[in-house]
């Protein structure tokens, strides 16, 4: 890989790990309600690209399903769980995406599991789980649930979008912006009284929030990781961004000061190591699944 492209990939995990930061803090310090926050955030995507809407690809339905999955749906539970989880722990839990993708890809599009991939699935669920482990016993909080089935939501899109051709980045990202305005907006107004005002208190920093969220992160980040799959085999691209939840959790750490006891340590190192061993064999659909789990955590 070219110095430059490599330069770019750290870029763009970069980017993805700081706005897992920034959305805690939007949804946390700044008070923003995660659904509207989410709604505000696919608002302006779909703005910016309106250009690529049309024409619309088909089969439609399937389209607005999966592109539902992959912005609304999964960035509403992300932004819910966040409110009470820590973006070091998020980002370790949203690991459960990759494995959850090779079952799915199993299930649903006859890709084949052999024994590294059952290890690979089996050291990434233990890592999760250990991470959600207290001193007391089991502890599922509710953050955490709303972050495996953000993991969960991301993967299914991600092998749906398999069954549906000719479709580019930026058009995707409009299809995702539209399909995503009204559910959001709606289910805001409903369980969100006073969002706007809410929204409106946070002032310029929400706005920033949005911005970056939106145009950095959605449109210029994802549409270069696309790029570089495009020019590099995946096997090389994929355990590269794992850069993505190391510099959440030490930017967690760091700027919002997550807890990083023996726990969070080991549970991370198992959890990347098994998304390590699947990435090494990646199937149809993981450079699409890396790209939903790394561009939002």
């Amino acid at each position: 890989m070219p110095l430059r492209d490599f330069a770019l990939l750290v870029a763009v995990c970069l980017v993805w790990a700081l706005n897992n930061i920034i959305s805690k803090i939007v949804v946390t310090d700044l008070g923003a309600p995660p659904l509207f926050y989410a709604a505000v955030r696919f608002a302006l995507v779909a703005l910016i690209t309106l250009p690529w809407l049309l024409p619309a690809p088909r089969p439609l339905w399937r389209v607005l399903v999966v592109a539902l999955l992959m912005g609304g749906g999964n960035f509403a539970a992300l932004f819910i769980g966040l409110q009470t989880a820590s973006p070091s722990a998020a980002a370790v839990v949203l690991q459960l995406g990759v494995p959850m993708t090779t079952l799915l890809s199993w299930l649903m599009l006859g890709e084949k599991l052999r024994w590294r991939r059952g290890t690979g699935i089996a050291l990434t669920f233990a890592g999760a789980m250990l991470v959600m482990w207290s001193p007391d016993g089991f502890a599922l909080s509710t953050g955490l649930i709303y972050i495996a089935l953000a993991a969960f939501l991301g993967s299914l899109g991600a092998v749906m979008m398999k069954q549906v051709e000719g479709v580019k980045p930026l058009q995707f990202q409009a299809w995702v912006g539209f399909s995503s305005i009204f559910p959001l907006t709606a289910l805001s107004a409903a369980f969100e009284p006073g969002a706007v005002q809410a929204g409106m208190s946070a002032g310029w920093p929400f706005v920033a929030a949005v911005v970056f969220s939106a145009v950095v992160v959605s449109v210029v980040a994802h549409t270069a990781y696309y790029g570089l799959i495009q020019r590099h085999d995946a096997s090389l691209i994929s355990p590269l961004t794992l850069m993505t939840p190391l510099a959440t959790i030490l930017l967690g750490v760091v700027v919002t000061n997550d807890p990083f006891g023996w726990r969070m340590a080991v549970g991370t190192v198992l959890a990347l190591a098994g998304v390590l061993i699947i990435a090494l064999r990646p199937n149809r659909v993981m450079p699409l699944l890396l790209a939903v789990r790394n561009r939002d955590q």
